[in-house]
């Protein structure tokens, strides 16, 4: 893909954000530090931004450049994982930075591969709050010191865990547990168990040494938007 298509889907990114009330020319010269009609210039097709200046656009706005690429391209061009021929799918272990932004997870940010067998998955309930049909569904993060114990004993430090990433909904997977999710957050992944109220989201640990944590939810932005997914199996080695 070309670097002046980047631009112009960048350009339909922001004014979609324009239109859903999300964000103003001036706010993003704001947060850009760039004169308010440098950025209208860019968005009305009068100009075009540098790289360094389509990066900060990027970060400010906390987009990827696989964000403006077709999901489909990059499945197309990228050959993500090795094929699997007996019971068992490969499923990419990735950081959590990656694993809470990529919508397809790239063969450079996959630090292992691990097998989970067909069955299990296949019968895995999905449950999508928006449009994840892009979203490569599921991958394995590691939990660091602070986010196992946060959760423990559900989950440890050290423990992988499975997220699906097409159950992004709050709706219960069992009757009566509350579900395990991944959240973004500060650009990764916090493990909490997650409620929704007005126009919070309330992250709370397992572990009460752990504090309470709450997200104020965006413009029109719902919970789904937040949630990378539900984590569905946790493994720890020993």
């Amino acid at each position: 893909m070309k670097f002046r298509m980047l631009q112009e889907n960048l350009r339909k990114a922001l004014w979609e954000r324009i239109d859903a009330g999300e964000l103003t020319g001036l706010r993003l010269a704001e947060q850009t530090g760039f004169k308010q009609a440098h950025i209208s210039n860019f968005l009305n097709r009068k100009r075009g931004l540098s790289l360094e200046g389509m990066d900060k656009v990027l970060s400010v706005q906390h987009l990827s450049v696989l964000d403006l690429i077709d999901p489909a391209e990059v499945n197309k061009r990228a050959s993500i994982l090795p094929p699997s021929g007996d019971e068992f799918d490969n499923v990419p272990v990735a950081d959590s930075q990656i694993a809470a932004s990529n919508a397809v997870i790239m063969s450079m940010h996959v630090k292992e591969i691990l097998k989970f067998k067909k069955t299990f998955l296949k019968r895995l309930k999905e449950d999508v709050e928006g449009d994840r049909s892009g979203w490569e569904r599921f991958v394995v993060i590691k939990m660091d010191a602070r986010e196992g114990m946060s959760m423990y004993p559900r989950t440890m430090p050290g423990a992988a865990l499975l997220l699906d990433r097409h159950y992004n909904s709050l709706a219960p997977y069992r009757r009566g547990e509350s579900n395990i999710y991944a959240v973004r957050k500060d650009e990764t992944c916090t493990i909490k168990y997650v409620e929704a109220a007005d126009r919070y989201l309330i992250l709370r640990p397992h572990n009460p040494a752990y504090p309470i944590e709450v997200i104020t939810m965006e413009g029109s932005k719902k919970p789904g938007d937040y949630i990378v997914g539900r984590v569905c199996y946790a493994g720890i080695e020993t």
